[in-house]
C-alpha cells in the first residue's frame, strides 16, 4: 500500500514537472529576454536551482536553443514542430475554421496553403468533393499581398522579439509620413484590415497602427521585451471596438430599438457590458457601459431611425445633428436639382 502511494506521488511529480517545463518554453516563446531563472523560479514557486535542472532538459533533451541574456532567457531560432496526430473530427473542424480564417485579408500565404494541403491529403477520397466545396479561395489583391508579407514580418518581430524600423502614414495629420522604430505588442484583425499594438520610441507610449499605413518596415536586430504589466484588455479598456476613446470616462449608454431590429442586435456580442430588455410595447432596450467612440456613433448612425439614443443627453444631442446634418446635405441637393 505504501509502494503504491508512493508510486502515484512521484508519478504525480514528474506530471508536474513535465508541466511546468512545457510552460516554461511557452513563456521564453511568447516573451523572449524577459524572463530571468528567478523570475521563472518565482512564478512557478520553486527554487532557483530547479529551474536551472528544467532548462538543461529543454536544451539537452528537448534539443532547443535556449540561449540568455541580462534581460532573460530567448530562443535562438523557432524549431520545426514534429508531426501531430488528429482524429478525423479534430481535423475536420480546424480545416472548417482555417478556410472560414483565410476570409480574413492577409491571412492566405504558401505556409497557410501548403498546411491546408497536407491536412486535406489525409482524409479519404470520398470526402474530396465536400473539401473542394469548403474550399473558398479569397481573391488576390496587390493589398492582400502586402498585408501577407507586412504580417508575416510583423509576427517574426513578435515571436523572437525584435524591434521595427518603420514608416507610418498618419492620416490625422494629413497623410504625414514619419519614420519610428516601434516595440510590437499585438497584432488583431479588424472589420477588414489588421491593427498593430506596439510601444513607439517616437511617442514614448503604447498606440495602435493600421496595419495598411505602415509603409515600409525592416525588422531589425535590436531586442525588446514585452513589459509583464501590459494587459491587452486594459488597454483596450472600455472602448467600444479596438478603436481607443479620448481619455474621458466610460459612460452608461441607454439605447432602444425597434422589434425586428433590436432582436437583430441581441444575437450578438458586442460589448462585455451590454445588457437587453424586452420593453412591454415589444422595442429592445439596449444597455452597455462603454467610453464613446467615433466607432460607436457611426454604429447607430447606421440604424438610422430603428434606434433611439436615451442617454446620456449629450450623445442623443450628437446623434440627432448627425441626422439632421445628413437631412440638411439632401434638401440642399434636391433644391440644388430644381
Amino acid at each position: 500500500m505504501e509502494r503504491n502511494s508512493s508510486d502515484v506521488e512521484r508519478r504525480s511529480e514528474d506530471i508536474k514537472r513535465v508541466a511546468r517545463i512545457l510552460q516554461i518554453v511557452q513563456l521564453i516563446a511568447e516573451a523572449p529576454r524577459r524572463y530571468l531563472r528567478k523570475d521563472i523560479a518565482a512564478r512557478f514557486e520553486v527554487s532557483d536551482s530547479t529551474i536551472k535542472r528544467d532548462i538543461d532538459v529543454i536544451r539537452h533533451g528537448l534539443k532547443l536553443p535556449i540561449q540568455h541574456t541580462a534581460d532573460g532567457y530567448y530562443l535562438e531560432r523557432i524549431p520545426n514542430l514534429p508531426p501531430v496526430q488528429y482524429s478525423f473530427t479534430e481535423a475536420l473542424a480546424l480545416l472548417t475554421s482555417v478556410q472560414a480564417a483565410r476570409q480574413i485579408s492577409g491571412i492566405a500565404s504558401p505556409e497557410l496553403a501548403a498546411a491546408i494541403s497536407r491536412l486535406e491529403s489525409q482524409f479519404p477520397a470520398e470526402f474530396t468533393p465536400y473539401l473542394d466545396r469548403l474550399r473558398i479561395q479569397p481573391p488576390v489583391t496587390a493589398r492582400g499581398e502586402y498585408r501577407q508579407k507586412m504580417l508575416m514580418l510583423l509576427n517574426h518581430a513578435l515571436v523572437e522579439g525584435r524591434k521595427i524600423l518603420m514608416t507610418y502614414e498618419t492620416r490625422s495629420r494629413g497623410g504625414a509620413l514619419t519614420e519610428r522604430k516601434v516595440r510590437p505588442y499585438h497584432l488583431m484583425p479588424y472589420v477588414r484590415s489588421w491593427q498593430l499594438i506596439a510601444y513607439c520610441e517616437l511617442r514614448q507610449t503604447e498606440l495602435m497602427f493600421k496595419l495598411d499605413r505602415i509603409k515600409e518596415a525592416t525588422l531589425t536586430d535590436e531586442p525588446f521585451t514585452i513589459p509583464e504589466q501590459f494587459d491587452l484588455e486594459s488597454y483596450l479598456g472600455w472602448s467600444w471596438g479596438i478603436l481607443r476613446g479620448a481619455d474621458r470616462p466610460p459612460d452608461d449608454i441607454v439605447l432602444h430599438f425597434e422589434a425586428d431590429t433590436g432582436h437583430r442586435v441581441i444575437e450578438e456580442d458586442w460589448h462585455p457590458s451590454q445588457q437587453a430588455t424586452i420593453l412591454p410595447d415589444g422595442r429592445v432596450e439596449f444597455t452597455l457601459r462603454a467610453i464613446v467612440t467615433p466607432e460607436f456613433i457611426s454604429w447607430l448612425l447606421y440604424y438610422g431611425a430603428q434606434v433611439e439614443v436615451v442617454q446620456p443627453l449629450w450623445l442623443r444631442e450628437k446623434v440627432a445633428l448627425a441626422h439632421q446634418a445628413a437631412v440638411s446635405v439632401y434638401e440642399l441637393r434636391n433644391m440644388v436639382k430644381e
